[in-house]
């Protein structure tokens, strides 16, 4: 056996018997590297495709300092990620935030974290299918009308569910050439907009136009923050992928920081580019500029060019949409394993050749695609619902760091092989500061000229999606069925002294 081989061996066996001491045994083939798993989040994280697709409105809201959002919503989200890292290098189980937050505090906390975490999933797979529509339509030179832009949809949707279906190892394959065509994509063209295309000076990210006219820029760059907040996620879906990736407890810690690393940083790159690249800067911020990516990009590159450069758009949208999906979809099967869902049988069955969670992936298709067909017809609906997408995960970040608080106050001590050690404290509540004061930012209504359910569209939806898994927990009570371990964390380390 060649040595490579032989240590992942042992990792395997290793990783195995960890699971099994946590109750569990797994399906799942171990094969995604360190790199691949990074890739996954890179994947879901994706600087183009949230760059790009709220690139317009964060300049109308806030002008080019918007920009710094994507700073303050990184270093936020990297004080989450090392909580989120300390977890599962402890609990490396499969789907995420809800085994964690049912180690961490209880089964009624998880369900509910679980819950919130899967329907924002489900609405960011349909705005990431409906956000590549347009981009489709420029490329092949039609118009973007509703009907186009829902068929592309329901078409990428389908598409990453066959992909996924095929296995881990093609997820990871596939993950990983997205990321490097997505990376190399954004320095080449970033590159070339900043040496050969740049029409601002760098001073431009300070230069907040007078947008807020004789009041404070503040309200304007907290609007226009919502940009940073869209961007920075992602990270979590390395731990959703926990069993199918060796030396989980080291790797996807790791994986996890180095997706808000680079990610991030492509994203502030990116985004930069564009700004320095605006010939007309209060065209855009007025609105008179409706398209300013696609200006820049004709600009710079020409018809043919600007189309090679959506070519890659479009490969950023396919597996920013396959990472979201393969990460919902290990949700559903970690609930469906613990028996707390309806279907569970049919939720926790796995391909027999794949070894992934077929009818999970079946839903974590038909209901992004059901989102889709509806807002074709109710599209005022469509937009309130996905308006929860980030705040739903936003909030289900939030429900893992106040568990981890709970947990450590209960004495639980991270066995894991990342851990915080005498940083554990203030990095977990510095991270759920950052997390309450994000969700309040989101929730805050903004367009009193609009209706009110539009006005208020997050705190609503939160409330209806909210309200609904409350009620299926109380009268169904899911969270009773199953006999997995919860709320054992300080346990555990108690036993272990």
């Amino acid at each position: 056996m060649e040595p490579h081989k032989h240590i992942d061996a042992i990792h395997v066996a290793s990783d195995d018997a960890q699971l099994a001491a946590l109750g569990y045994t797994s399906n799942f083939d171990r094969t995604m590297s360190v790199w691949q798993n990074f890739a996954l989040g890179f994947t879901y994280l994706s600087p183009v495709v949230g760059v790009y697709s709220v690139f317009a409105f964060g300049l109308q809201a806030g002008g080019p300092p918007m920009i710094w959002s994507y700073v303050i919503a990184g270093l936020g989200q990297f004080l989450v990620a090392l909580i989120f890292g300390e977890v599962v290098s402890q609990f490396p189980i499969s789907g995420g935030l809800y085994p964690w937050a049912r180690r961490l505090v209880g089964r009624r906390w998880a369900w509910m974290a679980g819950w919130i975490y899967g329907w924002a999933l489900f609405t960011t797979i349909a705005a990431v299918a409906l956000g590549a529509g347009p981009f489709l339509a420029t490329l092949f030179g039609v118009n973007a009308t509703p009907a186009f832009t829902t068929i592309a949809a329901l078409v990428l949707v389908a598409l990453t569910t066959a992909i996924n279906m095929r296995g881990t190892k093609l997820l990871a394959q596939v993950a990983m050439f997205g990321f490097i065509c997505e990376l190399v994509g954004a320095i080449v063209v970033g590159v070339d907009l900043l040496t050969l295309h740049r029409a601002q000076p760098l001073s431009v990210v300070f230069n907040t136009f007078n947008i807020q006219g004789t009041g404070s820029y503040w309200p304007a760059f907290l609007a226009s923050a919502l940009v940073g907040l869209f961007c920075c996620y992602g990270f979590e879906a390395c731990g959703d992928v926990a069993e199918e990736t060796p030396n989980p407890g080291v790797e996807i810690p790791k994986a996890m920081r180095m997706t808000i690393y680079v990610g991030v940083g492509a994203s502030i790159f990116v985004c930069l580019a564009l700004i320095m690249s605006i010939p007309n800067m209060a065209d855009v911020i007025s609105g008179k500029e409706a398209d300013p990516i696609g200006t820049v990009l004709t600009s710079a590159f020409g018809p043919l060019g600007a189309k090679a450069v959506i070519v890659i758009v479009m490969v950023s949208f396919i597996s920013c949409a396959l990472s979201l999906q393969a990460a919902v979809s290990r949700l559903l099967y970690s609930y469906a394993r613990d028996e707390m869902i309806i279907g569970s049988r049919f939720l926790s069955r796995m391909a027999e050749n794949a070894h992934v969670p077929e009818g999970s992936l079946l839903i974590a298709g038909l209901a992004p695609a059901a989102i889709v067909a509806i807002g074709y017809f109710l599209q005022n609906a469509l937009a309130t619902v996905l308006n929860f997408a980030v705040i739903g995960i936003y909030l289900a970040f939030q429900m893992v760091v106040v568990a981890a608080l709970v947990a450590r106050a209960r004495g639980w001590q991270p066995s894991g092989k990342f851990r915080l050690n005498g940083w554990a404290w203030l990095v977990n509540i510095l991270a759920l500061g950052y997390g309450v004061a994000a969700i309040i930012n989101m929730a805050w209504p903004r367009t009193p000229s609009e209706a009110w359910y539009l006005n208020w569209s997050m705190p609503l939806t939160v409330a209806i999606i909210g309200g609904a898994g409350l009620l299926y927990m109380v009268l169904g009570r899911p969270y009773l069925r199953g006999t997995a371990p919860y709320g054992d964390a300080a346990k555990l380390h108690l036993r272990a002294d």
